[in-house]
């Protein structure tokens, strides 16, 4: 049995370019995983194995990796930055412990930082902060936690003091410990001394002593008392009390450094063994029930005594079959043992397990709580199934995932493609929960749906080079919806004799607008027994099922409520279809007396820009009918957040680099539905009407 007191299942994730990915590569390097540290900008770092990842110098899944730090277990996650994958992160944070969240020395808190942030708040995940990129031009260590305060709402507890910045800068100061790890020319890790502290920040070091100790001793009310009376807290009291507020999220220990220089990486890997949670300290997930999804109020204890209870958390498709990535929770995973799948009620036997090491792997027999590992070869397992003892059947919290905004028609080039598309497209949609895939009935073309440009772009990039199937790309097609301004009551009747039993249902309902983001809710406050109750599923299932197809322009609908108060029926010639037809021609009756308006999605749209040029890029996304919610100067130019129509951000960024020179940068994500103004929404209805025609020709 392997002590669970010396595991951390660690995450990495941050910003677009804070420097995950290489700092990913310095811990390898520390840990003695890998003898020679690949760069992401020469295409060769180890966690970035796709093609794409290595040519973009992106990375786009989270990769997982095992390493050894002083007798201690880490399993590591690469997860990518861009907002296309924060399914990425957000599936990645489901399953650890703790996590290092790395912001960049000039660039600060930015705006996918706060989506990771929050995610990792919502999972209740235990982190420490690396402020990266010390040695970069207008790095300001400062400014950056003043930023963690303010912009994330967080308590940073410095831990590390730079020395020098910028080109000078050359070590950090422990201040716990007091003592300066100074670092060498030579870029090697290991060439470090520990001295004494530079006589310009002794004052600055002490101060900033002084604000951890009145922050940890808040933790043990004993120490609290004792250090009013003047007593100092020895270092390992500290270090019990700084453990104990990360875990509560009380406080997140702030260390600097810069990977790419290897300077200050190893305090943040000490951090890791001494303040992050092992499995064992963390609550553990709670079970729910397999039919509602509701808490049972069982949890899976991190233990391997107990029955089997795990997670599959991702799926990747690699050149030796399909890989399950799997977080043991409690008991004992062994080769050859029989488990259940709990949603699919099937059992699978498991094949060959792997530990692994971004995309090589070392073969294993046996697994327990506490491990991350992969399995190779199961079949009916997707993202978010829990595996289970079938003696102990149980579900875990399942995970949530976005909708898609945004899609593109695709359709192969040559004929013996399509079937080819069919099976590597089935794959995709396996590994990625946020990429769907639709056909368009009337005009026979196969549509993927994603979270963004980038997103789709390498989807297509993937089904190109690794599965050999050349696509032709349609132009990229915006999710509208409609709905519903007015309320209106009505009634129907639909009847049909003709030999035999006849058909017969007629309702009286009213239709209304719902509030924003309620969906389709169908009440009935029928009294008297005028349309019987076992015919009201029938209906909602009618009115349910044209909600698909709105009527200007054949959307889906969104916000509509439909309640059902009166009625008659046949003895003899009411059925329950008699009533899901009435309610299908009652919606297409009704539908466009009650005001019908299109939606939009609204985007979210964060533009960082240079001074000099933000009257242009304001003026730009005025044009592009945006709502301009914020400016916030920083040290390096000015950040920008407007709510922008998707419709109107295609191929962005080309745009904004013209207008800054290069210098601009943005993100966007999915923020809300808005009706779409009369002149867009006329244009919009008559280019759906005209394909309508063409597919019918």
């Amino acid at each position: 049995m392997t002590d669970l007191s010396k595991y951390r299942n660690i995450g990495i994730f941050a910003h677009v370019d804070a420097g995950k990915t290489t700092t990913t590569e310095r811990i390898l390097k520390l840990t003695g995983k890998i003898h020679k540290t690949g760069e992401v900008h020469d295409g060769a770092a180890t966690t970035d194995f796709m093609e794409q990842e290595a040519e973009r110098g992106i990375t786009i899944q989270s990769a997982a990796t095992t390493c050894f730090w002083k007798d201690h277990r880490m399993n590591i996650i690469d997860t990518p930055g861009h907002v296309d994958f924060t399914v990425e992160v957000y599936r990645s944070l489901k399953v650890l412990d703790g996590g290092v969240g790395v912001f960049c020395g000039s660039g600060g808190v930015e705006p996918q930082s706060e989506t990771n942030w929050r995610y990792a708040n919502e999972s209740e995940v235990s982190r420490i902060i690396f402020v990266n990129k010390m040695d970069r031009m207008g790095a300001d260590f400062y400014r950056v936690v003043a930023q963690v305060k303010k912009v994330l709402g967080a308590n940073p507890l410095v831990m590390t003091l730079p020395i020098g910045i910028e080109e000078e800068f050359k070590g950090v100061v422990d201040v716990l410990s007091q003592k300066a790890y100074i670092w060498d020319d030579t870029g090697l890790p290991e060439n470090y001394e520990i001295t004494d502290i530079p006589a310009d920040l002794v004052e600055k070091a002490a101060e900033y002593r002084e604000m951890l100790i009145e922050t940890a001793v808040e933790q043990d009310d004993d120490l609290m008392m004792a250090y009013m009376e003047g007593e100092e807290p020895s270092i390992e009291d500290l270090k019990r009390c700084i453990r104990e507020g990360t875990r509560k999220l009380d406080f997140f220990p702030t260390y600097c450094g810069s990977a790419f220089k290897n300077k200050g990486i190893q305090l943040v890997l000490d951090a890791v063994v001494d303040y992050l949670p092992a499995p064992t300290e963390v609550d553990p997930q709670e079970l729910t029930d397999s039919e509602t999804g509701e808490p049972t109020g069982e949890v899976a204890k991190v233990s391997a005594s107990e029955p089997l209870r795990a997670l599959a958390f991702k799926i990747m498709d690699d050149r030796f079959g399909a890989l399950t990535f799997i977080r043991i929770y409690s008991g004992v995973l062994e080769k050859g043992m029989t488990i259940l799948n709990s949603f699919t009620g099937k059992t699978e036997r498991i094949g060959r397990m792997v530990e692994m090491h971004a995309n090589d792997r070392t073969e294993i027999s046996r697994a327990q709580a506490g491990d991350i590992i992969a399995v190779v070869g199961m079949k009916n397992v997707q993202t978010g199934h829990t595996l289970c003892d079938p003696k102990h059947p149980c579900t875990l919290e399942p995970m949530i995932f976005p909708e898609p905004v945004i899609s593109i028609a695709v359709a192969p080039k040559d004929k013996g493609g399509a079937e080819k598309m069919g099976i590597a497209i089935g794959k995709m949609v396996a590994e990625d929960p946020s990429f769907r895939v639709e056909t368009d009935e009337d005009s026979g073309e196969t549509i993927l749906k994603g979270m963004g440009e980038l997103h789709l772009d390498i989807k297509v990039d993937i089904l190109k080079r690794t599965y050999g199937v050349e696509l032709v790309v349609g132009k990229p097609q915006v999710a509208y919806r409609e709905t519903i301004t007015k309320a209106i009551e009505d009634s129907y009747t639909h009847k049909k004799q003709s030999g035999g039993s006849g058909q017969f249902g007629k309702i009286d309902y009213r239709i209304r607008p719902g509030e924003p983001g309620s969906g389709f809710k169908f009440a009935s406050t029928v009294v008297g027994g005028n349309v019987p109750k076992e015919f009201f599923p029938a209906i909602e299932k009618g009115f349910g099922s044209m909600m698909q197809e709105g009527p200007l322009a054949g959307f889906p609908v969104l916000d509509v409520e439909v309640e059902l108060y009166d009625g008659s029926y046949h003895a003899v010639d009411s059925s329950a279809i008699a009533f899901e037809i009435a309610a299908k021609g009652a919606f297409r009756q009704s539908m466009p007396k009650a005001g019908p308006q299109l939606l939009e999605p609204i985007m979210k749209v964060d533009v960082f820009t240079p001074e000099d040029h933000v009257g242009d890029v304001i003026g730009d996304l005025n044009r592009r009918r945006g709502m301009i919610k914020d400016q916030e100067p920083g040290a390096t130019g000015v950040r920008v957040k407007a709510d922008v129509p998707l419709s109107e951000m295609f191929g962005y960024i080309g745009h904004l680099r013209t207008m800054t020179s290069g210098r601009g940068q943005f993100s966007m994500e999915f923020s809300h539905y808005m009706p779409c103004p009369a002149q867009v929404s006329e244009e919009i209805i008559a280019k759906e009407k005209e394909k309508k025609e063409a597919a019918r020709k």
